[in-house]
């Protein structure tokens, strides 16, 4: 018979250790999240309400114009960089790992393991009160893909955080304006949940049968090895092929900062032209979250206009280098190429959309 119940494919359910692990993943993320993210966020929340920003431009430092190319400028922007981002950093690096021996395999491919729209909304939909910038929600995407989360599923979860990020939208609508805030919105959604679906289309995964997604529901069902092994190992692999690259990638965008964000005269600033070049190193730059909306706000104060900073606010959180080169290994390369041209083509459509409307 076709519809084949649970049980012919022996399915008995998760164990109460998996239950266990579950319900201890889910207390360490929001406990993780809540010191990282949601309690720093409100108070941000309160400071954007009240005095309409949220800081200073991480750009150029404060001043005018970015520094020349150098250590010094590399470094300088790495330690100001880092500061902002390694508790997110270090958490996001801990639940990428922690997803591998502690989620059930046969619950994750259940619930995002397939092709369809549902497993890229569902992912989508998780990464809400993740709220993480690209680089510190990687991890997490490469350790679903680990577990054989699709592609669209997983890539949704990496976007969604932060295209789709609630405090960032808050912090937006305060600093800048409710039109560039339902810009952000818009463009997020487009990328969380379109770019992320069509995204299995383009990797050709094959999706898992029934009795594949019923059989195992146990975390670590398959490996005799005590959990603290698994992990160790899953957290050393982790950081041998997502921190070194992070960590060179961000100094060479430190250092290049001249070259990505020049200074322009102004028959120059709201050109198709750059509409171009800012998408590209939007795309390219690195940056903490809700950053993009200090150095938009600043761009406009130099007389960009809203076309810059409507592309800025997309391509800038979406993705970087960085947080490219730490997923490359989990997706088919045409699949991060795909994700890379999309958020820059959408990055200079959003840059259009500004000019006229904003």
């Amino acid at each position: 018979m076709a519809n084949s119940s649970p049980t012919m494919h022996g399915h008995h359910g998760p164990s109460k250790k998996t239950i266990v692990f579950i319900i201890l993943f889910l207390v360490i993320a929001a406990a993780g999240l809540t010191y990282v993210k949601w309690w720093p966020y409100y108070h941000k929340a309160i400071k954007a309400i009240g005095e309409h920003t949220i800081g200073s431009s991480i750009l150029y430092g404060g001043a005018d114009t970015a520094p020349d190319p150098s250590w010094d400028a590399a470094w300088s922007y790495a330690v100001t960089y880092y500061k902002a981002v390694w508790k997110a950093a270090i958490l996001g690096i801990l639940l990428g790992s922690l997803v591998q021996v502690l989620i059930p395999s046969g619950w994750l491919l259940r619930v995002l393991g397939k092709t369809n729209f549902r497993s890229t909304a569902i992912a989508g939909a998780a990464a809400i009160p993740g709220m993480m910038c690209s680089c510190c929600a990687a991890p997490i995407a490469v350790g679903l893909r680990k577990k054989n989360v699709s592609a669209g599923a997983a890539l949704a979860f990496w976007l969604g955080n932060p295209m789709i990020n609630p405090a960032t939208l808050i912090f937006m609508a305060f600093v800048l304006s409710w039109e560039f805030t339902l810009l952000r919105l818009v463009f997020g959604l487009i990328l969380t949940f379109g770019v992320s679906y069509w995204a299995n289309r383009i990797a050709g995964e094959q999706t898992f049968t029934e009795s594949e997604v019923l059989q195992p529901m146990d975390a670590g069902e398959a490996d005799s090895q005590p959990l603290f092994i698994r992990w160790m190992k899953s957290l050393g692999t982790m950081l041998l092929h997502v921190v070194p690259a992070y960590f060179i990638a961000v100094l060479l965008l430190g250092a290049a900062r001249a070259w990505l964000f020049p200074t322009l005269d102004d028959t120059a600033l709201n050109s198709i032209l750059m509409l171009i070049l800012f998408a590209i190193a939007g795309t390219l730059f690195v940056i903490p979250t809700a950053a993009e909306i200090p150095i938009a706000q600043a761009f406009m104060s130099y007389g960009f206009g809203a076309s810059i900073a409507s592309v800025l606010i997309v391509t800038l959180p979406a993705v970087s280098l960085p947080s490219l080169l730490m997923i490359r290994r989990s997706f088919p390369a045409r699949v991060v190429w795909f994700v890379f041209g999309s958020v820059i083509a959408l990055g200079i459509l959003s840059g259009i959309i500004g000019a006229v409307l904003l």
